[in-house]
């Protein structure tokens, strides 16, 4: 298994309940191709978008370390891309250290 880093921007309007299922729909992605979290899961917040997407000015950060497989990546990937609940994102592999 390879380390990686996920980055994703949730739109700033999207209510709790809605941003709690999209979280979770991606750690059951990860979860179901045998990978596991680094460290613990957790946000960044709500900040300020250094350019405007899609007509918004703020977004909601999420920042995730994982190994996984690069089927879970693909997987991923192709989750946030189809979903419209999403400005932003940036799955990279670590480097081996």
């Amino acid at each position: 298994m390879r380390e990686y880093e996920i980055m994703f921007i949730l739109k700033p309007d999207l209510d709790e309940e809605t941003a709690t299922e999209v979280k979770n729909r991606l750690q059951k992605i990860i979860a179901d191709f045998k990978g596991e979290f680094v460290n613990e899961v957790n946000g960044w917040g709500k900040k300020r978008l250094a350019y405007s997407i899609e007509d918004y000015t703020e977004g909601v950060y999420y920042v995730w370390n994982f190994k996984g497989m690069p089927e879970t990546v693909e997987e991923l990937d192709r989750v946030i891309k189809i979903s419209d609940k999403f400005l932003r994102h940036l799955i990279v592999r670590q480097d081996e250290k």
